[in-house]
């Protein structure tokens, strides 16, 4: 079938290669080792598509063309360099006869990119990469995100974002990261990095650090879409479904969790038919199928969407199981221990047996050097102390609360709660 010429070649062609581009530059890094020249591989293939498509048509795989372009531009770098013959050995004399990119058929083998794309995903959570280098990387590879993308995200310079994504891949290049899937313990180790930037994204998007908003929504779709692809990659891994089945049922509340003019609207107040039912099921799916995998006690991605689900089986917030729900963070507290979790464990405390038992669990974490500046211990403690009558003290908590959030959405709520506005 010959390709048709459209109406906007220029959008669809954007909007093919961020869908394409991940699985494109995890083919063609495992060909060039290094996911810097991948990257430029491919973005060679889109300034291609760009010259050809409006003149040519969208060809009917627009997916394999690209594929198909980055690859031939991989062959062609590898011949010029001086130990092409080495080069060529390690990725298959098949490379001199790859189809052309009108014969997309011939491209497709599902399992080999998936395999690529699995090298992909833990070569840009690598442990030699800072947390922050590790993010943006993987937002800018996996994601499809550019870099002023990145930074109004994060609220950061777009040269800082620049500076820790060249920085990124100078580092895997000159440590010699090899483009590969751990096995054994290195992939246990190299796992929990994977999770955790994956995490780290869809957290920025739930409840953002800083600025006007209090949800970046694109952002907690493109962290939920990576898990689901790693679910999809690793069927074998409890804490990958895990992760993915706590990040489909926080995604539920997303339409319920901010008001008409984008203020938060907490738990309590939250109008459950419009959580999404769809998500819901998919979390709950998504858990049994970490039950089923695993072999031990559940991990704490599988923990935390266990307390998720807890949530999503009350319709109404007054049918909500906070006994149970305090015993899972408890059991969290002891397989993942953290101020943080200890801190979610008393707010679950204070729920099934009253404010004074979780007030003194608060107060034994307050000298927490990783509290020190955490807004939510003081908010938290604001909240149990309203709540035993302690009113003048509350009002202290929650104004200190609302010096140290960076997000404007979050100060105004809590400096209406300091006013005695708001349960």
């Amino acid at each position: 079938m010959t390709p048709q010429p459209t109406a906007d070649p220029h959008g669809t062609i954007e909007t093919v290669f961020r869908i394409e581009s991940p699985r494109v530059i995890a083919a063609v890094a495992r060909m060039v080792r290094d996911v810097g020249i991948a990257e430029e591989l491919a973005q060679d293939a889109l300034v291609a598509a760009l010259e050809q498509w409006p003149r040519d048509g969208v060809p009917d795989n627009p997916g394999a063309w690209l594929m198909a372009a980055a690859r031939h531009r991989a062959v062609d770098l590898i011949r010029r360099r001086e130990n092409y013959a080495r080069k060529l050995a390690e990725i298959g004399r098949d490379l001199e006869t790859t189809a052309p990119p009108e014969e997309p058929s011939a491209l497709h083998d599902p399992d080999d990119i998936d395999d690529d794309l699995l090298r992909l995903v833990f070569t840009t959570c690598h442990p030699v990469l800072s947390p922050e280098a590790r993010i943006a990387l993987t937002l800018r590879l996996l994601g499809g995100l550019t870099t002023p993308e990145i930074a109004r995200a994060f609220l950061v310079p777009e040269a800082t974002v620049a500076q820790r994504i060249v920085r990124a891949k100078r580092t895997l290049a000159t440590r010699n990261v090899a483009f590969e899937v751990p096995y054994g313990p290195d992939r246990a180790a190299r796992l929990g990095s994977v999770l955790d930037v994956i995490y780290l994204i869809f957290n920025e998007g739930y409840a953002a650090t800083a600025g006007d908003d209090w949800l970046r929504p694109a952002l907690c779709e493109d962290a939920l879409r990576l898990a689901r692809v790693l679910s999809g990659l690793m069927p074998k891994e409890p804490e990958v479904h895990g992760l993915t089945s706590l990040l489909e049922f926080q995604a539920s509340r997303a339409t319920a969790r901010t008001g008409p003019s984008g203020e938060p609207i907490l738990l309590k107040e939250q109008n459950r038919s419009r959580w999404n039912r769809m998500l819901i099921a998919r979390g709950i799916a998504a858990l049994d199928r970490a039950g089923a995998t695993a072999t031990g006690a559940p991990g704490p991605y599988a923990l935390q969407a266990a307390i998720a689900a807890c949530h999503a089986h009350a319709y109404a917030y007054e049918e909500t199981d906070w006994q149970t729900i305090a015993t899972l963070y408890g059991l969290l507290s002891a397989r993942a221990p953290s101020p943080v979790v200890e801190l979610n464990r008393a707010v679950a405390v204070s729920m099934a047996q009253g404010p004074e038992p979780a007030l003194a669990i608060v107060d034994a974490i307050a000298a927490e050097p990783a509290l020190r500046d955490y807004h939510l211990l003081p908010s938290v403690r604001g909240d149990l102390l309203q709540r035993l009558g302690r009113t003048d003290e509350a009002r202290a908590e929650f104004e200190r609360a609302a010096r140290q959030t960076r997000n404007e959405r979050e100060r105004e709520m809590l400096l209406k709660r300091a006013a005695g506005d708001g349960a």
